[in-house]
């Protein structure tokens, strides 16, 4: 990958998550700035913002931050690879496929709970005055 360095503000801004929220994850040990600066400022590479990017997909999904570290360790491992047996190499693929049905799992709830939502809003929209919508702006 590309080893060029974004300051956190950078990761921010690519990742939408806050500049709090990634000092968190820091804090948690989740993420690791890979460098930093001679000022101190945290450095981060592609591969840092590959992790946050995982990290920010599992949270709305309802993944605790152990669970997070869990994944991260095992595909961490899978990663680095080279030292695994056969035995070892499964165990962590075992752990990968388990988060992956936990996912979906989660996704089909989710679907669920929208296509509720959307039919709630639409029993609501129902109930309201059917009304002409005032024209669109016009934009200079």
């Amino acid at each position: 990958m590309d080893d060029k360095h974004m300051q956190i503000g950078e990761v921010a801004a690519r990742t939408e998550l806050s500049l709090r929220t990634i000092r968190h994850y820091e804090e948690t040990g989740l993420v690791v700035p890979s460098a930093r600066s001679q000022g101190g400022f945290r450095l981060y590479t592609e591969s840092d913002v590959q992790r946050l990017m995982v990290i920010r997909r599992m949270k709305p999904l309802g993944f605790t931050l152990d669970q997070m570290r869990d994944l991260l360790d095992a595909t961490d491992r899978l990663d680095a690879g080279a030292d695994l047996d056969a035995g070892e190499r499964e165990g962590l693929l075992d752990r990968v496929r388990e988060y992956e049905r936990a996912a979906a799992e989660q996704v089909t709830r989710l679907r669920i709970q929208l296509s509720r939502a959307e039919e709630f809003a639409g029993t609501l929209r129902a109930r309201l005055p059917q009304e002409t919508p005032p024209p669109a702006a016009v934009r200079p």
